[in-house]
C-alpha cells in the first residue's frame, strides 16, 4: 500500500513543480518509513515550501482540545518559515487569511483523520478549500486511510441550525470516506468551487481497519492514543456534552470514561441490558490529570471491542449516556454548558449530536426509541457514492 504523500513524491512530484508550497501537517503527516511530509517537500531541492499550517492541537500536535495556538516563524534554511495557526481563540482564527494564503500558489493538505465528524481535520480542510477557492489557489489533499474502515457509516447528520466546529456541513458521525473523499464530497455537494486535486492511496482496501494497513500508528491528536480510541470515538466523544470524564488526562482516553459519581458495577449491570453488539463494559477507576474531574478518582468503564465488524461506537455512546443518564441525573450528572467549540448558544451535546432531539427526550424515552439518531438518509448514500475514490 502507498499513502498519498508516497504517491506525490513518487508520481506527482509535476504538480508541485514551479510552485510555491504551503502545507497544512501535524506530527501524524508521515509516510510508511517514519520519514514526515515537511521533511519530504522542504529536502527536495526541485520544490519550494515556503510556508506551513497547522490545525487544531498545532503542526507539532502538543495543544490540549480548544487550546489555543499561535502563529510562529521558524528558522529554515536561509531565512524564516512562517508556522500559521488556524486554531486560534475565535471562529475566524479556524480559516487562512489572504494575507497567509499571499505567498503560496498552492496548499497541500496531508493530515490524518479517524473517520468521524467530530474530529476537526476535516472542518480545518473545508475551510482551507474555501479560504483558497475564494484566493485563487490550488488544493492538493495527500489521502491517507480511514482508520475505522471506510465502509460503515454510522449517525445521523445534523439538522440545519446546528453547525459548528464539530460539523460545518452536515454528515453523518462515522462518515466512511477519507480526507480525499470528504474534500470531493464538500467540493461538489456544497459548492466550494476549489481548484481541487486528490492524490490517491494505492492498495488501499474499504474495508480495512487501521492494523490491515501494516502502518505504525502515530497520535493524530494528544489524546487519540489507539485505533481502539478512534475506534470507539464516535460515540465517546459525546460524552464531552456532559460532565463524565472521557479519560483525557487519564493513560486511556476515550477507552475510559466515568466521574466520581458513578457505581461501575450499577453502570455496568444497566448496559448489559441493551445487550450492546461487539463490546464489553468492565469496571474502572482513573484520576484524571487535567481537564474534568482534575485529581479526583473517577469510577465508570473500560471498553473492550470484542467483535469490531459488528461494532457501532455511536449506538454505543448514546446508550451509555442514557445509562448514565437514567442511574445519576439526580445525583451528579449533567450536560456541558460551557461554551463549545466556539458556540455558547447550544449545548455541546445538541452540537455533538447533531440537533436537541437526544437532550430533550432522555427523561421520557427509551432506549431503543432513539432510533432517529441512527437514520442515514438514502439521498446522502448516493451523493456519497459519487465522492468515493476506492
Amino acid at each position: 500500500m502507498k499513502l498519498g504523500i508516497e504517491k506525490l513524491v513518487s508520481d506527482e512530484r509535476k504538480l508541485l513543480k514551479n510552485k510555491r508550497i504551503g502545507l497544512l501537517a501535524h506530527q501524524a503527516s508521515i509516510d510508511a518509513s517514519g520519514s514526515h511530509t515537511v521533511d519530504l517537500l522542504a529536502d527536495d531541492l526541485e520544490l519550494n515550501l515556503v510556508a506551513l499550517f497547522g490545525p487544531e492541537h498545532g503542526i507539532a500536535t502538543k495543544a490540549q482540545d480548544m487550546e489555543a495556538v499561535e502563529s510562529i516563524a521558524l528558522p529554515y534554511s536561509d531565512g524564516r518559515m512562517p508556522v500559521y495557526s488556524l486554531y486560534g481563540s475565535t471562529f475566524e482564527s479556524l480559516t487562512p487569511t489572504k494575507d497567509m494564503l499571499s505567498g503560496i500558489d498552492i496548499l497541500v493538505v496531508d493530515l490524518q483523520d479517524v473517520g468521524a465528524r467530530y474530529y476537526t481535520y476535516i472542518w480545518t480542510m473545508a475551510l482551507c478549500m474555501k479560504a483558497c477557492a475564494e484566493n485563487g489557489k490550488a488544493v492538493i489533499v495527500l489521502d491517507r486511510p480511514n482508520p475505522i474502515n471506510g465502509v460503515d457509516v454510522e449517525g445521523a447528520m445534523q439538522e440545519a441550525g446546528f453547525e459548528s466546529f464539530v460539523g460545518l456541513y452536515s454528515l453523518p458521525v462515522r462518515h466512511g470516506m477519507t480526507m480525499g473523499e470528504i474534500a470531493r464530497y464538500l467540493n461538489e455537494e456544497y459548492r466550494i468551487g476549489c481548484e481541487l486535486r486528490v492524490v490517491r492511496m494505492e492498495g488501499w482496501q474499504r474495508e480495512w481497519f487501521w492494523r490491515d494497513t501494516k502502518l505504525n500508528w502515530v497520535n493524530p491528536s494528544p489524546n487519540m492514543r489507539s485505533f481502539n480510541a478512534a475506534l470507539l470515538y464516535p460515540g465517546m466523544c459525546l460524552v464531552e456534552g456532559s460532565n463524565l470524564s472521557e479519560g483525557r488526562g487519564a493513560d486511556t482516553p476515550f477507552e475510559v470514561v466515568g466521574a466520581p459519581y458513578i457505581d461501575s458495577a450499577e453502570l455496568i449491570s444497566e448496559i448489559e441490558k441493551m445487550n450492546i453488539p461487539g463490546v464489553r463494559a468492565t469496571p474502572t477507576s482513573f484520576i484524571p490529570v487535567r481537564q474534568k474531574w482534575m485529581g479526583k478518582i473517577c469510577h465508570g468503564v473500560r471498553w473492550a471491542i470484542t467483535d469490531e465488524g459488528i461494532f457501532k461506537p455511536y449506538l454505543t455512546g448514546i446508550a451509555f449516556l442514557w445509562a448514565v443518564h437514567r442511574l445519576y441525573k439526580d445525583t451528579g450528572f449533567s450536560w456541558r454548558t460551557k461554551p463549545y467549540e466556539f458556540v455558547s448558544d447550544k449545548p455541546a451535546i445538541d452540537l455533538l449530536t447533531g440537533s436537541s432531539y437526544f437532550r430533550e427526550n432522555i427523561d421520557t424515552k427509551e432506549f431503543l426509541s432513539f432510533r432517529p439518531l441512527l437514520k442515514i438518509p438514502e439521498e446522502f448514500r448516493e451523493k456519497r457514492q459519487r465522492a468515493l475514490l476506492y
